[in-house]
């Protein structure tokens, strides 16, 4: 897997087993369209948290996986064993994604909190050790990132 330092990743939240499932074996990651960060489309890798639906392995991050393509189109086609679901007429990006690669050691969330989507990078990401990490950090680192951005040095 490509190892750009600054390359953008985007963690997501895997709701239940299920999800892990789709992610793994048919490669894919749903993310309802509205819900989407600013700057989740430039994603390069998605990274996914595991809540405490997953047992012992949930409250981490604990794999990530390159993003390979966007497709956007109705749950129901993502989903279509639950056609009377509440939000089946809702858009959501189709995340193609390559193979999951587990992290060296996993992102414990630490305390309890709520996870909805993280914008990191991949440095970021191999260097956390808790949720809080890869949150962007001071005013001023965030204007240094921002100025990196703005002159293409991150992507």
């Amino acid at each position: 897997m490509e190892r750009d330092r600054y390359a953008t990743v985007l963690v997501g939240v895997l709701k239940q087993p299920r999800d892990l499932y789709l992610a793994q074996e048919q490669r894919w990651y749903r993310i309802p369209v509205r819900q989407l960060p600013a700057r989740g489309l430039e994603a390069r890798y998605l990274a996914f948290y595991q809540p405490r639906s997953f047992g012992q392995e949930g409250g981490a991050v604990r794999f990530v996986a390159p993003v390979l393509g966007w497709e956007v189109m109705p749950r129901r086609e993502l989903l279509p064993d639950e056609p009377a679901h509440p939000r089946a007429t809702d858009l959501y990006y189709r995340v193609r994604l390559g193979a999951l690669q587990p992290l060296p050691l996993p992102i414990r969330s630490g305390r309890w909190c709520r996870v909805a989507f993280i914008v990191t990078h991949w440095e970021r990401l191999y260097q956390a050790s808790e949720l809080r990490d890869l949150l962007h950090g001071s005013l001023w680192e965030e204007h240094l990132w921002a100025a990196l951005r703005r002159a293409g040095i991150l992507t």
